[in-house]
């Protein structure tokens, strides 16, 4: 999972499996609060799957920033390319 598509397919498939986001509306620009719903209990939950996913040390630090899945993405990325 290098890509940026397939962190992005993968982050989908956590939030329409977990959170039963429609998933029309997980786009890049997707706020993860105001338009999706979220809050910091999901957002834990999703660390816990990204952690799964990627095998690497995820930390509630490295998403703090995040505000759209866009930013979730980058994080990700930046994780998987260390």
């Amino acid at each position: 999972m290098n890509s940026q598509e397939e962190i992005l397919s993968a982050i989908k498939s956590i939030m329409v499996e977990l959170f039963e986001i429609d998933e029309g509306s997980i786009t890049l620009e997707a706020r993860l609060y105001e338009d999706l719903d979220f809050d910091s209990i999901d957002a834990v939950d999703m660390i816990v799957k990204l952690k799964e996913m990627t095998g690497k040390s995820v930390k509630p630090e490295d998403f703090k920033s995040a505000r759209t899945i866009g930013d979730v993405v980058e994080a990700v990325h930046r994780l998987v390319q260390d």
